[in-house]
């Protein structure tokens, strides 16, 4: 289990750097975009972009993104997605329940 998600945080942050303008939706569920967003108390675009969202994940995950930081690293993506992950089951939890509109 370990394997397939390191590869994935792995994936995402290559993908990321060589290809930042790829739709984000090929990468994440739409409640994952909306999570990350939503941590970060900003809006989403109607169709963000594949760095956007990375970047929005690593800054919850402690990425500071200044000036001369560079791009985000598998650690702080990492961080990130285990938190969005967090946002993205209440999201469905509280749609089940009706708490909240799709």
């Amino acid at each position: 289990m370990y394997l397939v998600v390191s590869w994935r945080i792995a994936h995402l942050m290559r993908m990321g750097r060589t290809c930042p303008d790829l739709d984000a939706q090929l990468f994440f569920d739409p409640d994952e975009i909306k999570a990350a967003y939503l941590l970060n108390k900003a809006v989403p675009p109607p169709a963000p972009r594949l760095n956007e969202v990375l970047r929005m994940i690593a800054r919850v995950g402690g990425f500071l993104a200044r000036k001369g930081d560079g791009e985000p690293g598998v650690k702080t993506i990492w961080k990130g997605l285990s938190d969005v992950h967090v946002s993205v089951q209440t999201i469905r939890t509280l749609r089940e329940m009706g708490m909240l509109a799709s």
